[in-house]
């Protein structure tokens, strides 16, 4: 390899290894969840309940004991919602 191809390699490898280690990345974890009973749609349960034993088996709205999981701090905000499981 003559000089010239052998600075322009160099150059080359330097710009890669600074654009690589110029890159940041940006990690954002997931909100803390708490199960929210009371709030749920006919269906649209997170887990079993009481009266089934599959997410999703629900009857009727605003069943008591099915809850879905909401991020810390919503439940309270939403009229019916419950922390403790009836």
């Amino acid at each position: 390899m003559n000089k010239s191809k052998r600075k322009l390699t160099y150059a080359l490898a330097a710009m890669l290894t600074l654009g690589v280690g110029g890159m940041t990345t940006t990690v954002y974890a997931a909100p803390a969840m708490e199960k929210c009973y009371g709030i749920s749609k006919a269906h649209h349960n997170d887990c079993a309940t009481a009266t089934n034993s599959c997410a999703g088996t629900t009857t009727v709205d605003r069943d008591p004991h099915a809850f879905i999981a909401v991020p810390v701090g919503v439940c309270q905000k939403i009229s019916g919602g419950n922390l403790d499981k009836p």
